[in-house]
C-alpha cells in the first residue's frame, strides 16, 4: 500500500476506536493486526458514568450497583456496566469504513513513519500509532525488572448458582475476605453479571511481581466457592487473565502509544477501555489538525493530548501507589482498602478515573495519608525514596534449600 496519514498497529478496542475516529475526520488510515477477524474473548466493562455518549445503549449487557468488602462492606455509589463484547466489536468495526485493513505482525519501526512486518514487508504512514496492547510491538525499550502483573481466573455460571455471592442488580468489585482459606499473597473475589442470566466469578490478584500463577487462583476460587456451597458445572466456561500493569510510558521513537500500550491501564483496577474510547476522538482531532502537511507537529500534538503534564504526574503517583501495594505485607492489604473505601465518594471516583486530575489526586492522597495510622503512612511514603520491589516471590528457607539440594543430588 502507499503511504497513509495514520497507521494504527493493533486491532483491539483501542486501535479500532482510534482508526475509526481518524477516518471519520478524513484522514487516510490503515489498521494492522495479526488476526483482524479474531473474536475478542475478554470481559470489558467500565463505570456507567464513563460510558461515551455516542455508545449505543444496546452495547451494555448488564448494569449493577458496585459493592466492595475490605474489612467491612461498602457501597461504591455508582454502577458498573458490563459490555456485550461481540456487539462492541461489531460497533467499532462498523466505524472502519474506508480504513485499509492489513493482516500481519509488526516487529518494529526501523525509521520514523515505517513499520516492519514479520514477513519482511513494510507499511508507511505520516504518523504511526502503537495500539498493540501490553506487547507494545513498536517500543524497543527493555527492562531488567520482573514485570508486575494482574492475574485472574474466573468461571461463568448462571445467576442462580452465583446467588450466595451477589443479589440480582449487584456487582462485587472486590471482596478481600480470605474465604479461600489460604495464607500468603492476598487475592480478592470479583463477581459481575454478564447479562443473559450469566455471572462471572473470578479470583483476582490485583498486582504482584511476578504475577500470581493461575493455578493458585484456580485453586483458591474452587475453595472459595465450596465454602459458600457453590458447585459450578463441570463444563463452565473459564476466563484466564494475565497482563502487565507497570509499563512505563511508551518510548518508541516517532511512534505514539495508545490504549494499554500507552499505557492507559490503571494499576489499581486494570481498567483502560473507558480512557481509550474517550481519548480516541481527541487524538484523531489533534492529528487531523496537522495532517497531511506536518507529520512531526501532528505527532507532538497527539502526544500532548494523550500525556498532558497533569496526566504524566498522575501516572507517576499511581505507580508510587502500586509500589506501595507491592511492598505491603499481605495481612495489611485489606486494611489499606478499608481506608480507601472509607474515603468520600468524590475522592474514590477521582482516584479510580481521573487520569489527568492532578489537583483531585493530591487531595485524595492527602486525605488518605491524614486518615492513616503511622504504619500505613510509612507504607505509602516508602516507595518515594526506595527503588521498586525486585520480586514478591517468597524467599526459600534454609530448610527448603537443604531439601532442594537433597532432591537435586
Amino acid at each position: 500500500m502507499g503511504r497513509v496519514d495514520v497507521l494504527v498497529v493493533g486491532g483491539g478496542p483501542a486501535g479500532m476506536a482510534l482508526a475509526g475516529a481518524c477516518t471519520r475526520l478524513g484522514l487516510t488510515t490503515g489498521l494492522l493486526d495479526s488476526a483482524p477477524d479474531k473474536p475478542w474473548t475478554a470481559t470489558y466493562g467500565m463505570w456507567s458514568r464513563e460510558l461515551p455518549a455516542d455508545l449505543p445503549a444496546s452495547l451494555v449487557a448488564a448494569r449493577a450497583a458496585g459493592r466492595a468488602i475490605a474489612l467491612t462492606e461498602h457501597r461504591l455509589g455508582w454502577d458498573y456496566a458490563v459490555l456485550d463484547v461481540p456487539a462492541l466489536r461489531a460497533h467499532l468495526a462498523d466505524g472502519l469504513t474506508g480504513v485499509q485493513i492489513h493482516a500481519g505482525r509488526a516487529v518494529g519501526s526501523p525509521e520514523v513513519g515505517v513499520v516492519a512486518l514479520a514477513d519482511g514487508s513494510h507499511l508507511r504512514a505520516s504518523v504511526v500509532i502503537d495500539a498493540g496492547g501490553q506487547a507494545r510491538p513498536l517500543d524497543p525499550t527493555t527492562s531488567r525488572r520482573v514485570p508486575a502483573a494482574q492475574t485472574a481466573y474466573g468461571l461463568i455460571v448462571d445467576q442462580e448458582t452465583a446467588a450466595p455471592l451477589i443479589a440480582p442488580g449487584d456487582a462485587m468489585f472486590m471482596d478481600w475476605r480470605a474465604d479461600h482459606g489460604e495464607a500468603g499473597w492476598p487475592t480478592f473475589l470479583y463477581v459481575v453479571p454478564l447479562g443473559g442470566g450469566q455471572v462471572l466469578v473470578e479470583e483476582t490478584s490485583l498486582a504482584r511481581r511476578p504475577g500470581l500463577p493461575l493455578a493458585t487462583l484456580r485453586r483458591r476460587l474452587a475453595a472459595r466457592l465450596a465454602r459458600h456451597g457453590i458447585e459450578p458445572p463441570k463444563d463452565a466456561a473459564s476466563e484466564k487473565v494475565s497482563f502487565r500493569i507497570d509499563h512505563r510510558r511508551h518510548r518508541g521513537p516517532g511512534v505514539l502509544g495508545f490504549g494499554a500500550a500507552a499505557p492507559f491501564i490503571h494499576p489499581a483496577t486494570g481498567f483502560s477501555l473507558a480512557t481509550s474510547l474517550a481519548l480516541a476522538p481527541q487524538v484523531a482531532a489533534a492529528l487531523a489538525a496537522h495532517l497531511p502537511g506536518d507529520p512531526g507537529t501532528a505527532l507532538t500534538a497527539a502526544r500532548r493530548t494523550v500525556w498532558p503534564f497533569e496526566a504524566k504526574v498522575v501516572h507517576r503517583l499511581r505507580r508510587i501507589g502500586l509500589e506501595a501495594l507491592l511492598r505491603m505485607p499481605p495481612t495489611e492489604v485489606p486494611g489499606f482498602f478499608e481506608e480507601f473505601f472509607a474515603l468520600p465518594e468524590s475522592h474514590r471516583w477521582t482516584y479510580l478515573t481521573g487520569r489527568d486530575d492532578l489537583r483531585g489526586m493530591t487531595a485524595v492522597l492527602g486525605r488518605l495519608f491524614l486518615g492513616a495510622d503511622g504504619r500505613l503512612r510509612r507504607r505509602l511514603v516508602t516507595p518515594t525514596v526506595l527503588p521498586p520491589v525486585g520480586t514478591n516471590e517468597e524467599p526459600v528457607s534454609a530448610e527448603g534449600q537443604r531439601r532442594y539440594r537433597k532432591v537435586s543430588q
